[in-house]
């Protein structure tokens, strides 16, 4: 009849495990809002940084394109230096999680 009741340390085990998981997490995002990333676009014009929050820390664009190009030239500089940054820290994110997880992807965890 409780047959299954020998399994119930293993549960333990595992919610023990979990929390270590989550502290550890825990400890990786307030780590990762230290972390930096730059990306550049149009050969530098310009440079955005962003944060491991995904943050906007710094962005600067060279006074020759705002002078010189369109507005659509700039917008597109932009975008493309934005995305970039993006695509950085996402990857840098799930570096960190890959080395928390022991190389486990947890659906949602990015």
């Amino acid at each position: 009849m409780f047959k299954g009741l020998g399994n119930i340390g293993n549960l333990g085990g595992l919610l023990k495990q979990a929390m270590q998981v989550k502290e550890r997490m825990e400890e990786l995002k307030e780590r990762l809002a230290d972390e930096r990333v730059e990306a550049t676009a149009g050969g530098g014009m310009v440079r955005i940084v962003i944060s491991g929050r995904y943050e906007i820390l710094e962005l600067k664009i060279d006074p020759e394109i705002i002078n010189r190009e369109e507005p659509e030239v700039l917008e597109t500089l932009l975008r493309a230096a934005v995305n970039e940054a993006i695509h950085r820290i996402q990857t840098l994110v799930k570096e960190k999680m890959k080395e928390l997880t022991g190389g486990i992807e947890i659906p949602g965890m990015e």
